[in-house]
């Protein structure tokens, strides 16, 4: 091994069945934006999430092209708003429960579920790991890593909120998927990128996503 060679550690990314595909997509544009190394994990309810939400069928064959078609997508739909180099991207089917980030050895800097159902939550603060994205995330935990989740559901029963601060307890960083007006959204992408910008935020990656609160009224000016 080159010693000059700095060795790969990824934000593992993993992109669960909930509403909310266009989060994932600024995350992830934001990370490779950032110079981020970004490991992928798509969960099979997600796949048909984002069809629903974008029509786009992402496919373990063509993962590659699909993952670009996604991040060039606006969140209001429109093809083609983004440039983005996905070369960087390593993807990990969610039924592969030997990829890389499903041990602790595996190299990595964090974890970012977004969005997550609350299945995924579920699975998660109970130690399931029933696919990849549920083993990775069991993993971030045990090794003491960053752990995001941003939780999107309305409303949240009793259950999932014990299962919420279990994963708190455990050291996560739970974010709801609650977009805020303060920053002077004035497209759908705004209140998209601000929630996105929230989770890099709890993972401490930089980004100019949204408009930082600076202690000063607007008074509802532009």
């Amino acid at each position: 091994m080159n010693a000059g060679k700095s060795q790969r550690a990824p934000w593992i990314v993993g992109v669960s069945g909930a509403s909310g595909t266009p989060y994932a997509a600024a995350v992830l544009r934001a990370l490779i934006a950032a110079g981020e190394d970004v490991d992928l994990v798509v969960s099979r309810a997600s796949r048909l999430t984002l069809l629903d939400e974008t029509g786009i069928s992402f496919r373990d064959a063509h993962w590659r092209a699909d993952l670009a078609e996604w991040l060039a997508r606006g969140a209001d739909g429109k093809p083609d708003s983004f440039a983005v180099d996905v070369s960087g991207v390593r993807y990990w089917s969610a039924g592969d429960l030997a990829a890389g980030p499903s041990s602790g050895s595996y190299p990595a800097k964090g974890m970012l579920i977004v969005p997550a159902s609350t299945a995924c939550v579920a699975g998660v603060a109970l130690g399931l790991s029933k696919d990849l994205l549920q083993r990775a995330a069991s993993v971030t935990l045990k090794e003491r890593r960053t752990l995001v989740v941003a939780v999107r559901e309305t409303p949240l029963n009793g259950q999932t909120l014990r299962h919420l601060v279990a994963l708190d307890d455990a050291g996560a960083s739970v974010v709801p998927a609650s977009p805020a007006f303060y920053a002077g959204a004035t497209h759908i992408q705004d209140l998209v990128d601000f929630v996105a910008g929230r989770v890099l935020d709890a993972a401490g990656v930089p980004h100019g996503l949204y408009r930082r609160w600076k202690g000063e009224l607007r008074g509802g000016n532009g």
